[in-house]
């Protein structure tokens, strides 16, 4: 019923672009590798090394060793597995064909992201909306979860007669909260689905929903415990973040526009 506000509104990666090929230029060319007599690209050579550095290593002599080393152990594989045939079998010309789909793929959006620069006034934008969905405060509510109306009355009755809110949350079938006497700890009302937010957010301290409320998870009984200041991080703190959303739905919303105009038979 709760989830992660943040890792939902606020994905640190474009995992649609895990594929695109490094771009980054080493400082200095690598050495020229021949492996049984057939010549391995340098730009084969600079693309791996560009591809780790982009990674975070550092261009080192001892990287480009490896770097080197890697290169003359994929060609000598390469070489043996033609020798035996092996890019004529069906499966491997399709995996072929799929990685050759990828790698344009990659670059495409790559080169979309890069054309379609994301603005300050589009982060800012995201960030007043962010920051309205989030609201200005925290709260700290407990719930029971029940399967119907019923159970949820029986349970409101019983709290007014006096019983504890924490011993009658044993019932509940949220695993999450029921052993903690229906603790959900601190949370935006951004973090809950609009029916039980719009409950909770009415309640006073120490006050439970006088009826059940309902969701697609079943019927609850909300208490409210505290409330607090919600403490928001600042625009410069989650700019990067906010990028990479927003450049995440402009890629998302461009795939979906070429998926309506295909012609599909």
């Amino acid at each position: 019923m709760k989830h992660s506000i943040y890792a939902t509104l606020l994905s640190a990666s474009l995992l649609v672009l895990a594929s695109a090929p490094a771009t980054a230029a080493p400082t200095a060319k690598t050495a020229a590798i021949t492996v049984n007599g057939k010549s391995i690209p340098q730009s084969r050579a600079d693309t791996l090394l560009a591809a780790q550095v982009a990674q975070g290593q550092t261009d080192t002599p001892q990287l480009r060793n490896a770097v080197r080393e890697e290169l003359i152990r994929r060609e000598a594989l390469v070489q043996e597995a033609e020798k035996k045939g092996m890019e004529k079998k069906p499966e491997v010309q399709t995996q072929l064909a799929m990685t050759r789909q990828n790698v344009l793929i990659g670059a495409y959006l790559q080169d979309f992201v890069k054309s379609h620069p994301v603005t300050d006034e589009m982060i800012k934008n995201e960030y007043d909306s962010l920051s309205k969905t989030l609201g200005d405060k925290e709260y700290k509510a407990r719930h029971i979860l029940v399967d119907n109306e019923d159970d949820a009355k029986a349970i409101i009755e019983k709290l007014n007669k006096g019983e504890k809110f924490e011993d009658l949350a044993k019932q509940s079938k949220d695993p999450g909260s029921k052993d903690k006497g229906g603790d959900l700890g601190w949370a935006n009302q951004a973090a809950y689905v609009k029916p039980f937010s719009e409950a909770m957010t009415k309640l006073e301290k120490g006050k439970f929903t006088a009826a059940p409320v309902k969701s697609d998870f079943g019927w609850h009984v909300i208490q409210l415990d505290d409330v607090r200041d919600l403490k928001a991080p600042s625009l410069d703190e989650i700019k990067p973040q906010l990028t990479q959303r927003l450049q995440q739905q402009m890629v998302e919303k461009h795939i979906l526009e070429l998926r309506t105009k295909a012609k599909v038979e």
